[in-house]
């Protein structure tokens, strides 16, 4: 009974991945006073269950993650693992105060938030939309879609399953590895892979045809779009481009940006400037 009573309380793999599978749920009980709280202590339940078999034990732990928990979803696997690794130490007396693993999720889910926009709405959407996109349109049909929506889903839950093992395993040794400024050169890396991408969309699948004809001769006639296709190809799109960013910094609704590019479209072509 003695040998049973010191035995340490351990998550077994099945715990863990019933609380990945939960994990999918955490914006399911979204709410305006403390946002994703609701949905994270729904998912540690299963941990709570193992590790706190007295149950003033685990109403304390899960009143612990009832507090407010607001952070990038995909990212939110990193902190799940991250506190799974606390509660354990804690429930088997290691010097893991409740406090110490409240401030831990509070340390991390803006930190990982911030950096999490940039690699997946900044890069890794961008390049696999415009791919699918790129199928689409070359005759694929279905292909296209099938790839965004295989892809993106089997990326994301092999992240999201990864990041929590890792967390589990590492605990707060993750803390001291994001600390170590990799977090700002993963977002600087981020962000110069997604405006790469965006770069090359853009001359892609913008197109503006200026119609002006700038001279002619007996070899033919010579166009605008031409002239400016041989100089700076891409040229026009990529204003157009810029000056809808330039309005959307200046507060401008993507809606009447919609309207304004519609207008535009229509009047130049009734007037003769695009074709």
């Amino acid at each position: 009974m003695a040998t049973e009573q010191t035995k340490p309380r351990q998550l077994t793999l099945g715990d863990q991945f019933l609380i990945f599978g939960r994990s999918g749920w955490e914006q399911a009980a979204w709410n305006y006073p403390r946002l994703q709280n609701l949905g994270f202590c729904y998912l540690m339940i299963p941990a709570i269950r193992r590790l706190y078999p007295d149950k003033a034990d685990a109403g304390a732990a899960a009143e612990r993650h009832l507090a407010l928990f607001n952070t990038m979803p995909y990212m939110q696997s990193l902190i799940t693992g991250v506190t799974l690794s606390l509660e354990e130490d804690h429930a088997n007396g290691k010097p893991v105060s409740a406090e110490d693993i409240s401030a831990v999720k509070v340390g991390m889910m803006g930190s990982l938030a911030g950096v999490a926009d940039p690699v997946w709405w900044g890069t890794w959407r961008p390049i696999l939309s415009a791919f699918a996109a790129s199928l689409a349109l070359s005759g694929f049909g279905i292909v296209g879609p099938l790839v965004f929506f295989i892809g993106w889903n089997v990326v994301r839950l092999a992240f999201r399953w990864g990041a929590q093992r890792w967390g589990y395993r590492q605990g707060l040794k993750v803390v001291t590895a994001l600390s170590s400024g990799m977090l700002q050169k993963l977002t600087l890396g981020a962000s110069i892979v997604g405006m790469f991408v965006m770069g090359a969309i853009v001359p892609r699948w913008t197109r503006v045809k200026l119609a002006p004809i700038i001279a002619t001769s007996a070899h033919g006639s010579l166009s605008l779009q031409g002239m400016l296709d041989r100089l700076l190809p891409g040229l026009v799109p990529l204003l157009l481009t810029l000056g809808c960013v330039w309005l959307l910094r200046r507060h401008v609704k993507p809606l009447w940006l919609l309207v304004g590019v519609f207008v535009i479209g229509l009047g130049g072509y009734w007037l003769g400037i695009f074709r």
